[in-house]
């Protein structure tokens, strides 16, 4: 009987060499990734603030004025009380949706930014101000 010894596999080298092109493959694909996410995020925001300005319009055409500040976006789902449920045609959205970072969004009656109202998230770090995924996205800047 004639037996081989011979070991088949990947050398330590082999295995150094794969994992290093691996490394510079992502080292190139990541920045391109980071932006797509932030492309996404930003798209979906300017998209869920047009869709809830829409059911806005409606229920200022059904209510003549928009929710007051106290009312809030609630008001798009569920009949504000004391409105006498005779002008409310609701609900104009199913459900108010969340940011891309699962944060409220925000609501402002009067708007500071030269309109009637404002619909804005204050991005990942819910803090005023900032840059990129940070930043602060409203009615007054979705189409920029």
């Amino acid at each position: 009987m004639n037996m081989s010894n011979k070991q088949t596999g990947f050398t330590l080298i082999e295995m150094m060499i794969v994992v290093a092109i691996m490394a510079i493959m992502s080292a190139m694909l990541a920045p391109t990734l980071f932006n797509q996410v932030s492309k996404a995020e930003k798209a979906r925001t300017a998209s869920d603030i047009r869709q809830i300005e829409s059911a806005l319009k409606f229920y200022r055409l059904d209510n003549y004025r928009y929710p007051t500040q106290s009312q809030g976006l609630q008001a798009l789902v569920i009949a504000p009380s004391g409105s006498g449920g005779t002008s409310w045609n609701g609900p104009y959205l199913e459900a108010i949706p969340k940011d891309a970072w699962k944060q409220d969004y925000r609501y402002a009656n009067p708007g500071t930014h030269g309109k009637p109202v404002e619909v804005f998230t204050l991005g990942a770090d819910n803090i005023q101000g900032g840059t990129d995924s940070n930043a602060d996205w409203g009615s007054w800047n979705v189409n920029e």
